[in-house]
């Protein structure tokens, strides 16, 4: 397992160290505020890591510190995981982007789309195209999720029992039968909505490989990259972190939630299940910095990671003008979407300090990522507080990391 610490001068990695020290004064003032429990920052240039910072507690209530062998539930942050799979077996010949899904998913054949009425009674007409694999990648099949509250549709995915989770004893397999007989939001390829998109993805690649999810990220990814910590279930419980929700106290434990991770789910989401430390997805970042290869493993190639790391979104459109709306607090100006990451653009526009070419992705506990091919620069973010729009980390992380770059 790799250990998480400074391996060079931050000066020789074009870092001022003084300037580094603000990410940790910062983030510390949250945890003194009592709005995060803990938090740990890595950032690293040239593949050698410049700055560790953490405070806080992984467990309030019992005093644990946060530690860099911390776990997480990285939620969305699985996505990027799920989309590496699935482009491996586009490498394979096994899939192409083209492909309709239900050559392989055949419940997904005829889908249906909302046209008007309400969750109770929706008036619906037939797709005009199928859902293909670039559409899952890409989060424009027309899928959603029931957490929304935007749409009649995401009311019918709640009735369904699909808001934050799955209805219990339902499995992968299951659970994309159940989506398929739902009606989508708009005809696939002609809207971005943010969905269980990659969670279906997830299944293509069960049924494409005939390996469950859990195996095929083990055999194929985690273990070749050497991510012992990373799976569906937490590798050490005892090193855990706890949960979080912002309230009126400033902090509540949510353990009901947080059950996410301390047993074998009964749905293997590839949209939001996995628990990860830092020191793992570090790994899996720098893998793709370096164009698919970390060490003497390679798992894509560098196109294909190039591929990934483009906006696909027709006429290389933003995703604000393209897609639905997630979050109000987290705009998405300058920025378009590839396959399985947001992809900046237009750095003015997005009112950021990172570079054009940037990817990244965050998870629903605020945890965050992104790789910077231009920088050479791989950042990421852990903390366990529900929902990520709570307060803008992402956007000041960016900040406080930049600034720091003075080379």
């Amino acid at each position: 397992m790799a250990e998480l610490k400074v391996d060079v001068d931050p000066a020789e990695a074009g870092f001022d160290e003084d300037r580094l020290s603000r990410i940790d004064a910062h983030f510390d003032r949250y945890v003194e505020d009592g709005r995060l429990p803990g938090w740990l920052a890595v950032v690293s240039r040239h593949g050698r890591i410049v700055h560790v910072g953490s405070g806080g507690y992984s467990d309030v209530e019992a005093a644990t510190p946060v530690s860099t062998d911390t776990l997480w539930r990285i939620f969305s942050m699985t996505k990027p995981i799920t989309s590496v799979a699935a482009m491996m077996l586009v490498e394979e010949g096994l899939l192409e982007l083209d492909d309709p899904i239900s050559r392989w998913l055949p419940e997904f054949a005829s889908p249906r789309v909302f046209v008007k009425g309400s969750a109770l009674k929706p008036y619906t007409e037939p797709a005009v195209s199928p859902i293909r694999v670039w559409h899952l990648l890409t989060h424009t099949a027309g899928l959603t999720y029931g957490f929304h509250h935007g749409h009649p549709v995401d009311a019918i995915y709640r009735a369904a029992g699909f808001e934050w989770g799955t209805p219990p004893g339902l499995d992968l397999a299951a659970c994309c039968a159940q989506w398929a007989s739902l009606p989508l939001l708009f005809q696939p390829g002609t809207e971005w909505n943010y969905s269980i998109a990659t969670d279906v993805l997830g299944r293509l690649v069960e049924v494409v490989s005939g390996q469950p999810l859990d195996e095929f990220f083990t055999s194929r990814i985690f273990t070749p990259l050497d991510m012992p910590d990373t799976g569906f279930v937490a590798a050490s419980p005892a090193r855990l972190a706890a949960l979080y929700v912002p309230s009126a106290a400033g902090l509540t434990r949510n353990d009901a939630f947080g059950r996410l991770g301390t047993s074998r789910p009964d749905c293997l989401s590839g949209g939001g299940g996995l628990v990860s430390s830092a020191a793992d997805y570090w790994r899996f970042t720098e893998m793709l910095r370096r164009g698919g290869s970390l060490d003497d493993t390679r798992l894509l190639s560098p196109r294909t990671v190039s591929l990934m790391a483009s906006n696909h979104l027709p006429g290389q459109v933003d995703l604000e003008e393209f897609g639905r709306p997630l979050f109000a607090e987290m705009p998405f100006d300058g920025h378009g979407f590839g396959l399985g990451f947001s992809v900046l653009q237009d750095p003015v526009k997005a009112r950021t300090l990172s570079s054009a070419g940037e990817f990244a992705w965050g998870g629903a506990a605020s945890t965050a990522f992104w790789v910077d091919p231009g920088e050479d620069l791989t950042v990421g973010f852990y903390t366990q507080l529900l929902p990520s729009s709570t307060y803008r980390l992402r956007s000041q992380l960016r900040q406080l990391v930049y600034q720091a770059l003075v080379d």
